[in-house]
């Protein structure tokens, strides 16, 4: 497990490095750990490196980890999609969500968020390239989506989340993320207090932060081709 920590210290180098280029502060990205599929052994070794953020996409596999590691122990953010039999336990154990996309799904979050509990921070999934077989808001029903996320005491709407279609070029990567950065300052000017813009990966990373993104959702990277 030594190699995933020499991962992690050279993703925060490469973060570094690409921040400089792009007259960024490297400390403005912070990087969202992708564990789903992976090993307990593995996600020890990250966090044991400073790593706390880590993001999954299935909630039984999520919440098995929880047991082991504990909730608050670590900064827990939900990335997979969002079916409303699982809203209750979502919005009962992450601290994060970052597929909202449509109003009956942030109404149910909202309503399961226990009220002992901070709100729940919230990213508005955006369909930003208009795949059919992705999730998200197109980004026409973005601002009423925002609008009523922000009306939600049990939630607090940070920013936005988007996964593109892979392009081979950089120029290429960089524009739906630009896009996205569009409707995000958009959303800014309208009065939303944002700081969350949720994008780029293990292929795009470079585009991504060249473009504004200021978390990102880092797996093969770190922990290497995913198990299983």
């Amino acid at each position: 497990m030594k190699n995933i920590a020499q991962n992690l210290t050279s993703l925060r180098r490469q973060i570094a490095d690409y921040a400089h280029k792009y007259q960024r502060d490297p400390d403005s990205v912070r990087i969202l750990a992708v564990s789903k599929h992976q090993p307990l052994d593995a996600m020890r070794a990250v966090r044991d490196a400073g790593q706390s953020d880590f993001g999954e996409n299935y909630l039984q596999e999520a919440l098995a980890k929880m047991e082991v590691f504990g909730r608050e122990a670590l900064h827990w953010h939900f990335i997979g999609p969002l079916q409303t039999n699982k809203t209750r336990s979502i919005a009962g154990h992450f601290n994060w969500v970052h597929t909202v996309d449509r109003d009956r799904i942030a109404r149910r979050l909202n309503e399961h968020r226990p009220a002992d509990l901070p709100p729940l921070a919230v990213c508005i999934q955006v369909n930003i390239s208009g795949e059919a077989s992705k999730s998200g808001v197109s980004p026409a029903g973005l601002s009423a989506l925002a609008a009523t996320v922000a009306g939600l005491p049990q939630l607090q709407l940070r920013g936005l989340m988007a996964l593109p279609a892979p392009a081979a070029s950089l120029a290429e990567q960089r524009r739906p993320f630009a896009e996205l950065r569009g409707a995000f300052e958009a959303l800014q000017a309208e009065g939303h207090r944002l700081d969350t813009l949720s994008m780029g990966t293990s292929a795009d990373l470079e585009a991504a932060i060249a473009e504004g993104a200021t978390m990102v959702r880092i797996g093969t990277t770190l922990f290497g081709p995913r198990p299983g």
